[in-house]
């Protein structure tokens, strides 16, 4: 193995650490979240142990990198963003569209059209979100205001105000969102897990 790779292989460990750091989660989340014990999380982060291709997989989903972003691989000059879509158990769809770790993340959120009658499950949490509307007609629930959001109508908000988003009767909705650390476990783990995106 020659020096390059021996010293990115050495260098996952504080990486991995970072990342979780960062994010502001514990070994114990993250380990709900990959299926890899607290023990094992942590001999990674201290360097103790190499991680294995099948652990290096759910940790990127879990920070929501590419493998060579997690490794820190040596750029190829390649700018474009590998864009995988994260489909949910309701229907919906997530598509990431930055990759860096931690602070605001920009993503596309997919409803399938949805049930004007349904009762909306208003969540809270740190921070602020920011939504704009691309297609169809998305329905924002914010407190005690029901708001119904157009193609070019866009919305932020502090999110300790109860809220949620859904679709409407009318059909399927596309929005762009920008949130951050805690909005992205809400919006996004949550929703991958299959629980309705709020």
């Amino acid at each position: 193995m020659d020096d390059t790779v021996e010293r990115t292989l050495d260098a996952v460990g504080p990486r991995l650490k970072q990342l979780r750091q960062r994010r502001e989660i514990t070994l114990a989340d993250l380990a709900d979240q990959t299926g890899i014990s607290t023990s094992t999380l942590s001999r990674l982060e201290a360097g103790l142990r190499r991680p294995t291709l099948e652990q290096l997989l759910p940790l990127a989903r879990a920070y929501g990198v590419s493998l060579d972003e997690l490794v820190d691989a040596p750029a190829t000059g390649n700018p474009r963003i590998n864009l995988r879509p994260i489909a949910c158990g309701d229907g919906s769809t997530i598509l990431p569209l930055t990759r860096r770790p931690g602070g605001i993340q920009a993503y596309k959120f997919v409803l399938p059209r949805g049930d004007d009658d349904a009762e909306p499950d208003l969540r809270t949490h740190g921070g602020y979100d920011w939504a704009y509307v691309l297609n169809g007609t998305l329905r924002l629930v914010l407190g005690e205001h029901d708001l119904i959001l157009k193609p070019g109508d866009a919305a932020e908000f502090d999110t300790r105000i109860p809220h949620w988003f859904g679709a409407t009767s009318a059909g399927p909705v596309e929005y762009l969102s920008l949130i951050g650390r805690q909005g992205e476990r809400v919006h996004v783990r949550t929703a991958s897990r299959g629980r309705q995106p709020k």
